[in-house]
């Protein structure tokens, strides 16, 4: 059977970037050996749906060239890919095992279940599960004569519960951790099938997995323990289970706890592919995309999140990654976020990247109000792009570009400004206009001419790139006087020599 994998997110909220790894991993593997990577939307817990979120989902694995090749919208052979759409499905299985004596009916109220746990709490027993232990102790059809279970289960009042073995070791190997066991002694009774019909993520997990013929399951570790009992229902089912992967935490930036939504709020930085506005909370959550990154360089960023491709190689297009792509060699411990190397990736991408292929999304985020010709925009990304992390640095960090400064480094000016430097100040204004096509003989120039009379660089350069750029730090200066031109150049040379003598009086 070739290989068939699944993202299988729920519509609860925005795609969290752990939740993007689990999908890039899974899409490497499909890719690598020649399978499917199907997306499955996990809908079954209905009073938790956020509305937009399917969509936000799909666009965001649009966005990051993960593409399913079936899905909701996508089409395929295994459909309806919404297990909301797949109800009818469910019910028959867990009244199969049911009927094998493998799960059985249970028609405790809320409150008797409180009661429950409180008096367990009382014993002293700290995790009141409902298990081997309690259920014979509660209302379910183990316990009521089967005329008024049967009554209940006609009236709707009943969910289906698994009914874990007692003190039984299951194992199965999961291809991160080697062999895992669990006792049946530690684990609770789920409920898979509740009152209105709709499972729970244990049962429609494994049906439509089985029935999607997936091969191999991959997904976060919080799920590791659950996976037991995953086991033992296709067990009783009689199905064959898939090989399961379980994929370590991504850690907050500081390497202590898991990283959640709060902490990019929290640290400036985002969490999420793509911006979400919650609107419960009233609160724009920032994306990856508009933060300014490129989706590969994103992945890139990603894949090295818990997995060693064994070698040194860091740089990796889609191509390589799933070329080097193996599930032995995702690591056991969580891998810190580090915001940093982040930035380093989308760095390393932009610097690689032809300065017209750039133009597009540099483009797409220009400020409002900003009118630039493609030409020069692609000129200044062309001097830019080595000096910058994100695509908005270009109008952030080369903000001289787009207009004049209006704030200037005072305290450099009054290092170096003195009223007997402005003649040669102008000398130089006139060589800008002279050679205002030339940076190579603007530079030339102007060096030549501080030299011949014995001037200081150290004082005339930097005082010039302040005057045009109202700072120290940018790109080559001769550069960017081209780029600006003869006029506005001499005009801000102007501006800036009224201010620094209004500076020093």
């Amino acid at each position: 059977m070739s290989v068939r994998v699944r993202f299988a997110p729920s519509p609860t909220g925005p795609l969290h970037i752990g939740g993007v790894r689990t999908a890039l991993y899974n899409y490497l593997l499909a890719k690598q050996q020649g399978g499917a990577f199907i997306l499955r939307i996990e809908d079954t817990d209905q009073k938790r749906l956020v509305p937009g979120a399917e969509d936000y989902i799909k666009q965001s694995l649009e966005w990051l060239g993960l593409t399913p090749d079936e899905g909701p919208g996508y089409g395929g052979e295994h459909g309806p890919y919404r297990q909301s759409e797949r109800k009818d499905l469910y019910a028959k299985y867990a009244e199969q095992m049911v009927a094998d004596g493998n799960a059985y009916y249970a028609f405790d109220t809320p409150e008797e279940l409180d009661k429950m746990r409180k008096d367990q709490e009382a014993l002293g027993h700290h995790s009141a599960k409902y298990d081997a232990r309690i259920r014979l102790q509660m209302r379910n059809s183990l316990t009521l004569d089967q005329e008024e279970a049967d009554k209940l289960i006609a009236e709707g009042k009943g969910i289906i519960r698994l009914k874990m073995p007692a003190d039984e070791d299951v194992s199965f190997v999961d291809l991160v951790r080697e062999k895992v066991t669990f006792n049946t002694d530690q684990l609770d009774d789920k409920v898979i099938l509740k009152a209105d019909g709709m499972p729970t993520y244990h049962l429609a997990n494994i049906v439509d997995d089985h029935l999607m013929e997936i091969t191999h399951v991959i997904r976060g570790e919080e799920w590791l323990s659950s996976t037991a009992h995953h086991v033992l229902m296709y067990r009783f089912l009689g199905w064959e289970a898939p090989k399961f992967t379980h994929l370590p935490l991504i850690l907050k930036p500081t390497g202590k706890g898991k990283l959640s939504k709060r902490d990019g709020a929290k640290f400036g930085f985002a969490v999420f592919p793509m911006e979400w506005y919650d609107k419960k909370e009233e609160v724009t959550y920032a994306g990856f995309k508009e933060s300014g990154y490129d989706p590969k360089a994103l992945l890139n960023f990603l894949v090295l999140l818990g997995w060693n491709p064994g070698n040194d190689e860091e740089l990796m297009s889609i191509e390589r990654m799933t070329e080097l792509f193996s599930l032995d060699k995702i690591v056991k411990s969580g891998a810190r976020f580090d915001v940093d190397k982040s930035k380093w990736f989308n760095q390393q991408y932009l610097m690689s990247t032809p300065d017209a292929h750039l133009l597009p999304p540099v483009k797409a985020i220009k400020p409002e109000g900003l009118v630039v010709e493609d030409a020069y925009l692609t000129k200044v990304i062309g001097l830019m792009k080595e000096r910058v992390h994100h695509y908005g640095d270009f109008y952030t960090e080369g903000s001289y570009f787009f207009s004049a400064p209006t704030e200037y480094d005072d305290k450099q000016i009054k290092k170096r400004f003195k009223p007997e430097i402005v003649p040669h100040l102008e000398v130089i204004k006139a060589m800008v206009s002279t050679h205002s096509g030339d940076p190579s003989a603007m530079s030339t120039a102007v060096k030549g001419y501080l030299s011949d009379k014995e001037l200081k660089m150290g004082v005339y350069l930097p005082l010039l790139r302040i005057m045009i750029c109202g700072r120290l730090t940018g790109p080559d200066l001769f550069d960017i006087i081209v780029a600006l031109g003869a006029e506005e150049t001499s005009s801000r040379m102007v501006k800036a020599s009224e201010y620094f003598n209004a500076t020093l009086s």
